[in-house]
């Protein structure tokens, strides 16, 4: 999430955050329904991932977010090299733009049910719940997803 820590970021710097998209033996893709650190914007189903911390690389991040938010233990070499990434202008704070960088990796598992045992306290406050997500379903849903070309980026990879 990070909304204060973004919203506290120096303007003009790039906050870089690494994301997940994990996918079940059928390719569903394990989405977080999260509040949005901004009270107008919608909650909206995204991946696990998130901020960099200092000194971190992106695939770093990734291995650890994944833990930390999903109790998935993965290995660096297990998450390759990234398939996606974006670049875009966000909202953490009312009235602050800030510029991002995501780096998104591809991580194929057994289907599993997320721990929450080493969640923030704003990730229990932020995270409303989780479910798998086929392609169709996210096709054929009004849900707000993140990125909102979310549809476009599974069906890359299992369309």
């Amino acid at each position: 999430m990070g909304g204060e820590a973004d919203a506290a970021t120096p303007a003009g710097s790039l906050i870089l955050k690494s994301r997940v998209l994990l996918l079940d033996q059928a390719g569903h893709a394990l989405l977080f329904y999260t509040r949005a650190d901004v009270v107008s914007n919608p909650t909206r189903w995204l991946t696990p991932g998130g901020h960099l911390e200092p000194g971190e690389t992106h695939r770093e991040a990734a291995v650890r977010e994944l833990f930390e938010e999903t109790g998935l233990v993965v290995t660096e070499d297990a998450l390759g090299e990234p398939f996606y990434s974006r670049d875009f202008e966000a909202s953490p704070a009312v009235g602050v733009q800030r510029a991002y960088h995501e780096e998104w990796y591809l991580h194929r598992v057994p289907r599993f049910a997320p721990v929450d045992t080493n969640w923030t306290d704003d990730e229990r406050v932020d995270v409303e719940a989780w479910r798998w997500w086929s392609l169709e379903e996210v096709r054929a849903s009004d849900e707000v997803f993140e990125p909102g070309e979310f549809g476009e980026v599974l069906g890359g990879v299992v369309g």
